[in-house]
């Protein structure tokens, strides 16, 4: 029996497209939303990409609108969560998959470098509550889910400060939205996933392996509790 528990939801999952080949979480994650039942609105800033994640679910019998967005850029939020309400009438869930990752100390890592890593991961995530929650409230119900790491809480075995820095930013976003919002009938949630064999891993530390794609992987493999990585 397939689990329909979003029947008749309706949910936005930003970062829903993947960088190169495969499905990473924000892929997986709006697929499996449609899977239970919800209508899914699909932002990425890669309109390709996107539209990737819109054919596999209407394949699946399912309802996808697929949009460009940028979520650092308020307009773009704004627009997502308008467009949402046009093509569904509501707004149920908001997913909030994006971000990105570098790795390096505070005395090496670059102040532009900084600052995007905080726009992208922190500052979207309170764009998008700050133009979807509204809707929320106005209907008495909603969920918002922020996607964070494990680099919050536990340090990786090379420096990834900014990363850390905004990993952990997202989490007190979350808990003082879920405070904030709690007694008005809103769920506001964090997930910090582990490791992930996911292609963003591929795309962005191939070249400190030497191009070693299988190395990575047993790195990774090798620092986790199981002996083995999550998957999307």
């Amino acid at each position: 029996m397939k689990d329909r528990r979003l029947e008749g939801k309706v949910a936005i999952v930003t970062g829903a497209g993947t960088i190169g080949n495969g499905i990473g979480n924000g892929k997986a994650s709006a697929i499996v939303y449609a899977r239970a039942g919800a209508s899914v609105l699909a932002g990425d800033i890669d309109l390709a990409a996107a539209e990737d994640t819109r054919r596999i679910i209407e394949a699946e019998g399912g309802r996808c609108v697929a949009l460009e967005v940028d979520v650092a850029r308020s307009a773009d939020c704004r627009l997502m969560i308008d467009a949402c309400i046009d093509s569904f009438g509501k707004l149920d869930v908001l997913h909030n998959n994006v971000g990105i990752t570098a790795s390096g100390g505070p005395a090496e890592f670059e102040e532009e470098a900084w600052d995007r890593m905080m726009n992208v991961n922190v500052k979207s995530m309170f764009l998008t509550a700050k133009y979807a929650l509204p809707h929320m409230e106005w209907r008495g119900r909603g969920s918002s889910v922020n996607i964070a790491s494990i680099g919050a809480v536990r340090a990786a075995p090379f420096p990834k400060v900014a990363y850390a820095a905004s990993k952990g930013a997202v989490v007190a976003l979350t808990r003082d939205i879920a405070v904030q919002y709690a007694a008005r009938g809103i769920r506001c949630n964090v997930i910090p996933p582990g490791l992930i064999r996911a292609p963003i891993i591929e795309h962005n530390d191939l070249a400190r392996y030497g191009g070693d794609i299988e190395a990575i992987w047993k790195k990774r493999d090798a620092m986790s509790p199981t002996g083995k990585q999550g998957e999307p």
